[in-house]
């Protein structure tokens, strides 16, 4: 089934984890000039550290944090446990790294801002390792966070729209604050497309007012997907050791798919979502986009507080898909030749794990689901909004939808100048949430993609899990035209709607540009479905970093196709 802009959502409508071992490879890359940035009122800082001191650390632990940067999250906090680095050491080396590739040189744009207490911050959790003190097992470690979650540092929570520039919280989101318990260190907030990419139907994933245009790392000329563009982009290039994004509807999985890196889409209750600019109270969930699995657990197990929430790390075995019988959608593999190759190299994978596959070729959904679950979408993203927007920070004076629309229109030359505002529009125009026709609906696309979709795909089966490419590989990134995301491979829009756990884990790259593998279940399952994914991650193990080529032709093996027979 292909799927309307809306239904990805691109928050609406791979194989290639960093290697921990590793350095990112920064090749001379042509930056990315002001003049091919779309309008932006406030761009990011230049130069973070122009902002924040510059840590006093000795040149071994500087350089020890610097070869640090590009390994997991895992190894990184196992370094700051036993004093091989410091949290402040490692602080510095990721400003260093986002000066470098996303204020410079590449200039991926997918940092929107930097906490100015970050380096303060881990100062203090360096203090309370030398006094004996464990804050948790993410103790001094970096994160950043997407730019539509809450936090009480001093630094906007924005959704990259102009009008939320003054939207200073003064409080954590619960995920924020699980994350700071844990010992976490807030680094800053990452780009996104802007609204998480629910204002227009001719958007441009990547794109906000904020911050201009996220690029990918593998392909600058490439989509980032969105709505988790800055968070993806960010992960990949190891700007911090771990990222969180949102996902209503593919904005975890894609753009954690098409730039190489695992991203978890946890079942939809399990974290939080108050604090939280949001779209939809059916679909809504943040999520930890990381360089591993190991790290996605490490990271969830902070965040979560909802039903299930466990420590999920623990729960890892690369033994788990022994014996276990996997439904392998077909319906799914879309029509790329080279996405269906890689797809069946990943069962090859599985198989040798000791899985037994199980072939599920038929979907049937009920006539009218991709308008019902837009209707459905449009309803709840006013209600939510407008709840939002009456409880956001005090300077913030614009209090409804209606009044963001108005905005808008008004500062066209800045907001609308790439695309429309056709779903805020829309939106406005819906009824509220009491209406029959919206209930139905809901009710409707949740049936069809949890009880009689995923939820019978495992039991008429027989299975434990179900997998899937997660997506096709990137497309251009274009201000013409908009998203247009060929292909049609993946079935993750059936765990968003029923609000069910997927991971998306490196599967291999086309034409050097990553791909993922799904993993999706039921219902709190997410323990399952992470140590699913780990076991093929160990397997398989697709590494590869980000070359930051500037386009195709920039790869060398397409470089050599198009020169001229005999020179």
């Amino acid at each position: 089934m292909k799927l309307a802009p809306i239904l990805l959502l691109l928050a609406a409508s791979a194989s290639a984890l960093l290697s921990a071992c590793a350095q990112l490879q920064t090749p001379s890359v042509p930056s990315l000039t002001q003049q091919d940035a779309p309008p932006s009122v406030i761009q990011p800082p230049k130069e973070p550290s122009a902002i924040l001191k510059r840590a006093a650390t000795p040149a071994q632990t500087t350089t020890t944090a610097a070869a640090l940067t590009t390994r997991d999250l895992s190894e990184i906090a196992a370094a700051i446990a036993d004093g091989t680095v410091t949290s402040e050491a490692m602080v510095q080396a990721y400003l260093d790294r986002i000066e470098t590739l996303d204020r410079n040189g590449p200039t991926l744009r997918s940092v929107l801002s930097i906490n100015p207490n970050a380096l303060d911050d881990a100062r203090a959790a360096d203090a309370a390792r030398r006094a004996g003190e464990t804050l948790g097992p993410l103790h001094g470690v970096p994160l950043l966070l997407k730019d539509n979650i809450e936090t009480l540092d001093p630094i906007a929570t924005t959704a990259g729209a102009l009008v939320l520039k003054d939207n200073f919280a003064n409080r954590d989101a619960p995920l924020t604050a699980g994350l700071r318990a844990a010992g976490a260190i807030i680094l800053g907030k990452t780009n996104l497309s802007q609204w998480a990419n629910f204002r227009s139907n001719s958007s441009i994933s990547g794109w906000s007012a904020m911050g201009g245009q996220v690029r990918n790392p593998h392909m600058l000329d490439r989509s980032p997907c969105g709505s988790s563009s800055g968070s993806g982009a960010a992960a990949a290039a190891a700007l911090a050791a771990g990222t969180v994004g949102t996902e209503t509807n593919g904005s975890v999985i894609c753009p954690s798919t098409v730039n190489g890196i695992v991203g978890f889409k946890p079942t939809v209750g399990l974290v939080a979502q108050k604090g939280i600019v949001p779209i939809s109270f059916t679909q809504d969930t943040a999520g930890p986009m990381t360089r591993s699995v190991r790290d996605a657990a490490m990271m969830l197990s902070a965040m979560a507080t909802g039903d299930g929430a466990t420590d999920f790390a623990t729960k890892l075995s690369d033994t788990s898909l022994e014996g276990k019988r996997i439904g392998v959608l077909r319906f799914a593999i879309g029509t790329h030749p080279m996405v269906a190759a890689r797809f069946e190299d990943a069962l090859a994978v599985l198989r040798a794990q000791g899985a037994t596959l199980v072939d599920i070729t038929d979907l049937n959904l009920p006539d009218g689901y991709g308008p019902a679950e837009t209707m459905v979408l449009e309803v709840e993203f006013k209600h939510t909004l407008n709840e939002y927007l009456a409880d956001a920070a005090p300077a913030v004076t614009h209090r409804t939808l209606k009044d963001i629309i108005a905005f808008n229109t008004e500062n066209a030359e800045i907001e609308l100048a790439l695309f429309d505002q056709s779903i805020m529009d829309a939106s406005q125009a819906r009824p509220d949430i009491t209406d029959p026709a919206y209930l139905e609906a809901r009710d409707r696309i949740v049936k069809a993609s949890g009880p009689d979709g995923i939820d019978k795909f495992v039991t008429n089966n027989n299975v434990d899990v179900l997998v899937a490419p997660s997506f096709g590989p990137s497309w251009l990134i274009d201000g013409v035209y908009g998203d247009n995301t060929l292909g049609d491979a993946g079935a993750g829009y059936l765990a968003a709607i029923a609000g069910y756990p997927h991971l998306t884990v490196p599967m291999g790259t086309v034409r050097d540009l990553p791909i993922g593998l799904s993993f999706m279940g039921t219902a709190g399952d997410d323990a399952n479905i992470l140590s699913y994914g780990y076991d093929y991650e160990q397997a398989s193990k697709h590494i590869t970093a980000p070359k930051f080529y500037p386009n195709l032709d920039s790869v060398p093996a397409v470089a050599r196709a198009n020169r001229p027979y005999g020179s």
